[in-house]
């Protein structure tokens, strides 16, 4: 999606009862109404344990060809278009768009056109915006996450980091930020709210809301990845765009600060950066 400038978003409608049963397996689905009759499945019904794997690896091999403009995550088709070949940008849009409705026509996929968008400079994938400036956390969840109460309890406070760690990728940093408070969440641990905590509970929310647009990466220019393990340096991954200008992919957590390894493993670590 590098470099592109308009984008749509198409909402496949009722997933499953798209996708026909195979003959054989129709009767692995019947099941017993009041008046004594087998009713049977003719299209994947909902709960099937493999339902989702042959939703997702259909639609997967049917937009394959078009992998180069349009990406798929289970019911949801991603089309994202830029300028090129003496085009605008709305005219390669649209054959973009054409030849993925002549996919689904051929197939006969119906999408819900109320939960899709069109030739938009923005659009939302899976929680995130994204646009020409890159991914975008979702404003509504930072706010979420800036209006939330000190926590008063382990609960309330493994839903708040459940909710933030959605967006760790955005704060440099954020392993060491949250040490304080998944320390609170161990096993044996007592619930006590001391400073150390409020100030780890109010520096997330500060990074978060400071959260930068995320580069999207281009195969094309050349990546750099900071991993250092030395104190206070953030590792980061780097990309370069056509102006040798780099933005950031996205924060990491250091191997020696991540929260769920022991003191003794961390130690190892920071002696053996090799292990990078």
């Amino acid at each position: 999606m590098s470099g592109c400038t308009l984008y749509s978003a198409l909402d496949l409608v009722d997933g499953y009862y798209q996708i026909l049963m195979r003959e054989n397996d129709i009767p692995l689905t019947a099941a017993s109404s009041p008046s004594g009759m087998l009713w049977g499945w003719l299209v994947i019904p909902q709960g099937l344990s493999n339902a989702p794997a042959t939703s997702n690896r259909l639609v997967t091999q049917l937009f394959r060809p078009l992998r180069t403009f349009a990406q798929t995550y289970f019911d949801d088709i991603f089309v994202h278009s830029r300028a090129e070949g003496g085009q605008t940008v709305m005219e390669v849009h649209l054959k973009h768009l054409c030849r993925v409705f002549e996919v689904t026509r051929a197939n006969k996929l119906y999408v819900n056109i109320d939960k899709c968008v069109f030739a938009a400079e923005e659009m939302k994938v899976l929680g995130f915006f994204v646009s020409r400036v890159g991914v975008s956390a979702d404003p509504g969840k930072v706010k979420a996450i800036a209006a939330w109460p000190t926590p008063r309890s382990q609960k309330d406070l493994r839903k708040w980091l459940g909710l933030a760690n959605r967006l760790h990728k955005y704060s440099a940093g954020y392993a060491e930020l949250a040490r304080p408070l998944s320390d609170l969440l161990k096993k044996d641990a007592d619930w006590v709210w001391e400073h150390q905590h409020q100030y780890a509970f109010n520096s997330i929310k500060a990074s978060l809301q400071q959260a930068p647009a995320l580069a999207l990466p281009d195969d094309t220019k050349p990546f750099s990845v900071c991993a250092l393990l030395q104190k206070d340096e953030e590792g980061q991954q780097k990309a370069a765009d056509d102006k040798g200008n780099t933005g950031i992919l996205v924060f990491v957590c250091r191997l020696s600060k991540m929260v769920h390894l022991t003191p003794q493993k961390a130690a190892w670590l920071q002696g053996n950066p090799g292990i990078l």
